[in-house]
């Protein structure tokens, strides 16, 4: 399979790109600055659609692995999506997106995680950003293949989780153990996400993962 990842450089980015490459898959690296990547690799941005239909063609999937929230350049991730939608349609490549948990509900009939009275506010931004995402990505053109995968609340550099090899899924609401904890590693996210590229089994859909 060959895949075509931004935001390589990144904490989920740089972990699904070590996966894939473990499971033999190429995987062509973006970033902006793309001089640490490992070859394949190539500087660039998801908002330049010349890019991003060039690099595209020929490829399996694209991975979006970069924040929701406006860079400080003003561009942000929901400003790319027509591009990456073109994409699809012209290559014929699934979409891939390293999601937010902040649009996920707590419990089947209750609220979101972003509103519960607990959510940083400091969080919120990016939360609120993710979830525009994904609202996006439910009204794009029926021929277009996507995927977004929400992690578990506790996820990132912070909370890197040792590799376990096991995680269970969800769907709209978060994943949590026997004590209410959820989480889930860096390493094991990554895991569920190559495991999808592989077999895929939520097209068009938002699923989530977590212990």
């Amino acid at each position: 399979m060959r895949l075509v990842l931004f935001g390589a450089t990144g904490y989920a980015g740089g972990r699904i790109r070590e996966e894939a490459v473990r499971r033999g898959h190429e995987v062509l690296g973006i970033a902006r600055n793309a001089g640490a990547l490992p070859e394949p690799k190539a500087a660039g941005s998801l908002h330049d659609a010349d890019f991003v239909l060039d690099v595209t063609a020929g490829a399996d999937a694209v991975v979006v692995a970069i924040p929701g929230r406006p860079m400080p350049d003003g561009t942000k991730l929901l400003d790319a999506l027509p591009t990456l939608f073109a994409a699809a349609e012209r290559h014929g490549v699934r979409i891939g997106v390293v999601g937010g948990a902040g649009s996920l509900r707590v419990s089947e009939d209750g609220p979101r995680v972003i509103d519960t009275p607990e959510f940083p506010a400091e969080f919120k931004p990016e939360a609120s950003a993710h979830a525009e995402v994904l609202a996006a990505l439910r009204e794009a053109p029926e021929g277009v293949d996507w995927f977004y995968l929400s992690p578990a609340g506790t996820f990132g550099a912070y909370a890197p989780g040792e590799r376990t090899g096991t995680y269970r899924l969800g769907g709209e609401v978060l994943v949590t153990d026997a004590d209410g904890n959820s989480a889930i590693g860096g390493d094991d996210y990554a895991i569920a996400f190559v495991d999808e590229l592989e077999e895929p089994a939520h097209r068009r859909q938002r699923f989530t993962v977590g212990y």
